[in-house]
C-alpha cells in the first residue's frame, strides 16, 4: 500500500507538470473542440500503454540502451513537435480576419477526430521522455520475480488511465471558455502561442543530451 502511495505521488506530479501533451491537448482543443482535445488525450494515453507494455517485456530497457535507436526517436519526436508548432503558426497568421467559431462540444473542420487522435499517439510514442520514464519508474514500484509483469502492466496503464483523466479536463477546462477563444483575436493569440511552445519543446528536446 505504501508502495502504491508513492507511485501516485509521483505519478501526479508528472503528469501535470506541463509538457507536449498538455501544449498539443490544449491546441487540438482549440482546433478541434472538445472532442479534439478529449481524442488527443486518447492517443497520449495509447501511446503510454505502449510503453508500459514494452517496458513490461523489458523492450523499452533495449531501446534505452541503443544509442543510435534513441537519438533517432528523439529527433524524430522532436521534429514532431516543431511541425506541429509550425502548423499552429501558420494557422495564427492564417486567421487575420475573423476566426470561425469553435463549438465546445464538436470538432470543426479544422481538425477531424482521427487526425486528433494520431497526433497525440504519435507525439507520445516519439517522445523520448516517455521511453525512459517507464523502465525508470515502474520497476521501482513492482516486486522481483514472479508477479512483476503483472504489477509493471497495471502501474503503467493506472498511470496511463491518470493522464488521460488530466488531459480531458484540460480539454473541457479550455472548451467551457469556447466562447472566449473562438473570438478571432484571442484564437490568434492562443494558435500562436501553442505554436511557439511546441516549438521550443521540440527545439529543447533535439539539442539537449540524456
Amino acid at each position: 500500500m505504501a508502495s502504491l502511495a508513492a507511485f501516485l505521488i509521483v505519478a501526479v506530479v508528472v503528469i501535470v507538470t506541463p509538457g507536449p501533451d498538455t501544449a498539443l491537448t490544449i491546441r487540438n482543443t482549440l482546433l478541434g473542440g472538445r472532442r479534439g482535445g478529449v481524442l488527443t488525450g486518447v492517443g497520449v494515453a495509447a501511446g503510454q500503454a505502449t510503453w508500459t507494455i514494452a517496458t513490461s517485456a523489458g523492450i523499452a530497457a533495449l531501446l534505452v540502451a541503443s544509442e543510435p535507436v534513441f537519438r533517432g526517436v528523439r529527433y524524430a519526436g522532436a521534429a514532431y513537435l516543431v511541425f506541429l508548432g509550425a502548423q499552429a503558426l501558420r494557422a495564427a497568421a492564417r486567421h487575420g480576419g475573423e476566426a470561425p467559431r469553435v463549438s465546445p462540444t464538436a470538432p470543426t473542420a479544422a481538425l477531424a477526430p482521427s487526425v486528433a487522435l494520431r497526433q497525440g499517439l504519435v507525439s507520445n510514442l516519439t517522445n523520448p521522455k516517455m521511453i525512459a520514464f517507464f523502465p525508470a519508474l515502474l520497476p521501482q514500484f513492482a516486486p522481483q520475480g514472479r508477479g512483476a509483469f503483472a504489477v509493471l502492466l497495471a502501474l503503467g496503464l493506472l498511470f496511463s488511465m491518470m493522464t488521460l483523466g488530466w488531459l480531458t479536463g484540460y480539454a473541457f477546462a479550455v472548451a467551457k471558455a469556447g466562447d472566449l477563444l473562438s473570438r478571432g483575436r484571442v484564437r490568434r493569440l492562443f494558435e500562436a502561442a501553442s505554436g511557439v511552445v511546441l516549438i521550443g519543446l521540440g527545439l529543447r528536446l533535439a539539442t539537449e543530451s540524456r
